[in-house]
């Protein structure tokens, strides 16, 4: 099963995934409750047809798979947000160290190789 992120906005308690088409609704309820330990209300689910595109090179057509797609809704006092991952992150890196790294590398490249007669670049 893969969580996905949704793209209309839901309602707290809805948690939506992709799972495998041969999984029912008791086989979702059962392995959230088993695995991840939790309660679970309600599971819907549907079938989203794979797109079909036209193969450029050929001019077949070519359809994807299609997926099976479970609504899975907690109770109502619980509530699923997905992390922020990168808010700690920083957009500007320091220059310092990038220098510092630059003239080791260039350094590396440059030095003689053990092998007399050869240019330095070039390594066995």
């Amino acid at each position: 099963m893969k969580l996905l992120k949704p793209k209309n906005k839901q309602l707290a308690n809805v948690v939506q995934f992709h799972c495998s088409m041969e999984m029912t609704k008791f086989d979702i309820k059962n392995y959230m409750e088993k695995i991840y330990n939790i309660d679970i209300i309600e599971v819907r689910t549907r079938i989203a047809m794979g797109r079909t595109k036209k193969d450029q090179l050929q001019g077949s057509i070519i359809k994807e798979d299609d997926r099976k797609i479970a609504y899975v809704v907690l109770p109502k006092d619980q509530s699923f947000v997905f992390p922020d991952l990168f808010k700690d992150a920083k957009g500007e890196f320091d220059e310092e160290i990038m220098n510092e790294s630059k003239s080791k590398d260039l350094q590396e490249y440059v030095k003689e190789n053990k092998a007399p007669g050869l240019p330095g670049w070039f390594r066995i």
